[in-house]
């Protein structure tokens, strides 16, 4: 507990210290900002109410999978979990990611279309906007831009609050950007929760939670390293609401969209996976260190373990979990959860596991930044240029936060 406060006081100055402007920060927003993060980890993790309403979610996960599987194993047969017509000779052999998990992105899509069409997604999304705007003093727009990161993906965002991101001041495009970083998408969750449960019961409910924690830590984040120096948008009138005419035209869309990102997934984890196969071959041809071939993992886990001992790791287990975080934020955190769920028993603790559990929970990585800043510059082409200067500061950006949201949970648990 005490290794996660030092922690926590270290991430927000390493913050500080690469702002454009340390005079210039708000210091009410970083009060602001770390009590909400307690309050909200607090509230959903050690209040039986809300926490029993985040393992109830885990039961809803169970119901998407088994209804995937009826889809999947009709399609696919045994590949996709129908009865297999040999014996099983390696336990767990006849599970492959292509048709047992990734359709569970076109299932989701397409219910998350359905919830927005009947107004249940952007009730709570409205919700979550009054209540950041009213403790964290930003302005109507970026309050909404931000809520909706909780549920939705990094473009999706700020489409919904497009017409005010060319207006919005340097510091709001900034903070825009982070919490795409520092959080995940509704159609991802489900994803990262499945593969999680066997290592982590209520994985759901974890998951969702972190993507809400990280929200006024990016903030916060954001605001400490691009300070506000002009006048907010105050108000906003964006309207939520969904193009579809139907609710069977509303899971028509989602399934579509859903078909979009599953090609995307499966297209950049089979480049990524190789790329990473290829970099350590390279590195093969240079001198082992202890004994052991110089890898990636290697050496990003050297980069990343004081920031994973800053969130509470013990010393001997930091070397695992900065290999992790090392693999999320390099390539993806899909990549890293599923290193995560398969890793060897006794290299992380539980209370180890759930911290990056939190940690990891976000998109902030190179393949992230190509996504948003596409997105952002089709949206605001005046703001192109500013957009790619900010790009790598926001993957920082959502790193930091992403690990003081782990080193909040550090502290809890």
């Amino acid at each position: 507990m005490i290794q996660s406060c030092f922690g926590l006081l270290g991430l927000i100055l390493i913050a500080w210290a690469i702002s454009e402007n340390r005079r210039g920060v708000h210091v009410k927003i970083v009060f602001m900002g770390l009590f909400l993060q307690i309050l909200i980890a607090t509230l959903m993790l050690k209040v039986s109410a809300f926490s029993n309403a985040m393992m109830f979610l885990n039961h809803a996960v169970d119901a998407l999978q088994l209804a995937t599987e009826a889809g999947t194993s009709f399609i696919f047969g045994y590949l996709g979990g129908g009865p297999l017509p040999f014996a099983e000779i390696s336990p767990g052999a006849s599970w492959t990611l292509a048709f047992r998990a990734l359709p569970l992105i076109l299932v989701v899509s397409a219910l998350s279309a359905l919830l927005f069409y009947w107004r249940i997604i952007p009730v709570i999304v409205k919700g979550f906007s009054f209540i950041l705007q009213k403790t964290m003093n930003i302005g109507g727009a970026l309050g909404l831009g931000v809520a909706a990161n909780i549920f939705v993906g990094m473009v999706e965002a700020p489409i919904i609050i497009a017409p005010y991101v060319s207006a919005m001041s340097r510091s709001e495009l900034m903070t825009l950007m982070v919490s795409g970083m520092a959080t995940i998408s509704g159609t991802v969750l489900v994803l990262y929760a499945s593969i999680l449960n066997p290592v982590l019961p209520g994985a759901i409910g974890h998951i969702l939670t972190a993507s809400i924690i990280s929200a006024p830590a990016a903030i916060l984040i954001a605001q400490l390293m691009v300070p506000e120096t002009a006048t907010a948008l105050a108000e906003n009138n964006a309207k939520i609401s969904s193009t579809a005419s139907s609710s069977m035209d509303a899971v028509t869309q989602g399934t579509s969209d859903g078909i979009k990102l599953v090609i995307s997934v499966v297209a950049l984890l089979l480049v990524l996976v190789a790329l990473v196969s290829l970099a350590n071959q390279i590195l093969h041809f240079l001198p082992d260190v202890y004994g052991e071939p110089i890898t990636l993992q290697r050496i990003l886990s050297i980069v990343m373990w004081p920031i994973v001992w800053l969130m509470g790791i013990p010393a001997s287990e930091a070397s695992t979990a900065a290999g992790l975080m090392g693999t999320k934020t390099i390539l993806n955190e899909f990549l890293a959860y599923l290193q995560l769920a398969h890793l060897s028993p006794g290299l992380l603790s539980p209370r180890s596991t759930i911290i990056m559990t939190y940690a990891m929970c976000g998109f902030a990585n190179l393949g992230s930044l190509g996504i948003l800043i596409g997105g952002l510059t089709t949206i605001a082409p005046s703001r192109k240029e500013e957009i790619v200067e900010m790009g790598i500061k926001s993957i920082i950006g959502g790193t930091l936060a992403t690990c003081m949201t782990g080193a909040v949970v550090g502290i809890l648990y």
